[in-house]
């Protein structure tokens, strides 16, 4: 039996906004946490697998450390990223939500399996940047998704929540790797990481068939029936009435284009997220990408290098748990100023350890801090764009951050080539920018309504 929620008249009207926070947190909000959160591990084991199969790989064909091919190898997937990021956001935008979510999840799991039998490196990264495509479309959609779902009162934790499943993913590959390292020869156990890892992908892509596409997004196109059946989809699974009375379409504007992020109060919104995308993306890929190969250049057996990164995966929990707490309790741009702040202590401290102990310490902090930084980036970014430029600039600052993740193997192999000094204080000095640019923002979400216009 269900329970009636209004009573209001048919003719009064509700916004999009208070009939998602009448329908309330339930079911379906649990259900697609959840969907998403299979999806963005998979992502997390995707994005950082090369960083895990890089040594089996160097094996196999005979790749010098830091060398152009490994380096190259290690930007496809983020180069990738780059360009999906930009298109299937801009496209989420123009088609709706939904066909771009299931998607881009589809060309990762077939190009991610395709990969495990490349027989050359050079095929091997153009499969990986394949796979950066698509999934890149995931990073935008799936938080404008999650956004537009979510009662406003919940929102900022459900996307930190959202974001926390990339260190299970991270967690998952970091064992997986681990396992095969003792299993199987060095050249071979990489092939076995690649095709395996692709697996949750095809779990996440049968979830999602049952997931509609967003009322909010179909309301901002003029399809009020459609806004409105997702909506009582939404009811019925969370076991609640939505309210009789008539949606009530958005203030008319013109027509949006993306060159509208470029414009009015969105202009200095926008460069600074971007500032800030880039800055945190280039030191955490530089650091994280060719830490596996950093520690093994240090003395350690591959076996333990894979233990180190899964408990360091594991010290990312405290920082979602950390960042879900603060983005509702003192605000999303307090707290992700403060990480921020934290993570360029980490890499100081990082810079100045001695003993293996503090190097792993300070290691421990800077993973807490940085993980910490992208919950909060996550639940503050769709926040703080009109539904009908949310994807779109999504997509162009995490784009911006692909931008950096496609340079941090070049400067992150400065960890491996002597000049620690210059990488650390250089990923130090980025993360103390973006610390000041969040701060710059200005505006704080928390307990608002997501916009509908650009204004």
């Amino acid at each position: 039996m269900t329970s009636s929620i209004s009573s209001g008249a048919a003719s009064a009207g509700q916004t999009i906004d208070s009939a998602i926070d009448a329908l309330g947190l339930g079911r379906f909000q649990w259900r697609l946490l959840a969907i998403c959160g299979l999806t963005w591990a998979a992502d997390a084991m995707e994005v950082l697998l090369v960083g895990f199969a890089l040594p089996g790989i160097s094996v196999a064909f005979g790749l010098e450390r830091g060398s152009a091919e490994a380096t190259g190898l290690l930007s496809a997937t983020f180069a990738g990223m780059l360009l999906g990021a930009l298109f299937w956001g801009w496209l989420a935008d123009r088609i709706g939500r939904r066909t771009v979510f299931l998607t881009t999840v589809a060309l990762g799991v077939v190009f991610g399996v395709l990969g495990a039998f490349a027989p050359s490196v050079a095929l091997l990264t153009a499969l990986r940047f394949l796979t950066g495509f698509a999934i890149g479309g995931t990073l935008p959609v799936d938080y404008a998704m999650m956004a537009e779902f979510i009662p406003t009162a919940w929102r900022g934790r459900f996307l930190v929540y959202l974001e926390s499943f990339w260190a299970l993913g991270t967690v998952l590959v970091a064992a997986l790797a681990w396992f095969l390292s003792a299993a199987l020869p060095t050249a071979e156990g990489w092939r076995w990481l690649l095709g395996l890892a692709a697996l949750p992908g095809v779990l996440g892509l049968l979830a999602r068939l049952g997931v509609p596409d967003s009322p909010r997004s179909l309301l901002a196109r003029g399809d009020t029936m459609g806004a409105r059946r997702a909506l009582e989809r939404v009811a019925r699974v969370n076991g609640v009435a939505l309210a009789a009375s008539p949606l009530l379409a958005p203030p008319p504007t013109h027509r949006v284009t993306p060159a509208a992020l470029f414009s009015g109060v969105l202009a200095r919104r926008t460069g600074l997220l971007a500032l800030i995308w880039f800055g945190l993306s280039l030191g955490y890929y530089g650091i994280f990408s060719w830490l596996p190969s950093f520690l093994k250049a240090g003395g350690l057996e591959l076996g333990e290098v894979y233990r180190t990164t899964l408990l360091l995966a594991l010290a990312q929990v405290p920082g979602y748990l950390l960042a879900a707490w603060l983005v509702e309790r003192v605000g999303r741009r307090v707290t992700l100023s403060g990480f921020l702040a934290f993570g360029a202590l980490g890499a100081l401290l990082f810079l100045i350890a001695s003993t293996p102990t503090a190097v792993l310490l300070a290691l421990a902090l800077l993973s807490a801090a940085l993980l910490g930084a992208w919950g909060a980036l996550y639940a503050y970014t769709p926040e703080l764009f009109p539904t009908s430029l949310r994807t779109t600039g999504m997509g162009f600052v995490s784009g911006m951050a692909r931008v950096a993740s496609v340079l941090s193997p070049g400067v992150g192999a400065l960890l491996l080539t002597g000049n620690l000094e210059a990488a650390l204080g250089l990923f130090a000095a980025l993360f103390a920018v973006a610390a000041a640019c969040a701060w710059a923002i200005g505006a704080e979400t928390r307990g608002q309504q997501l916009p509908e216009v650009v204004g």
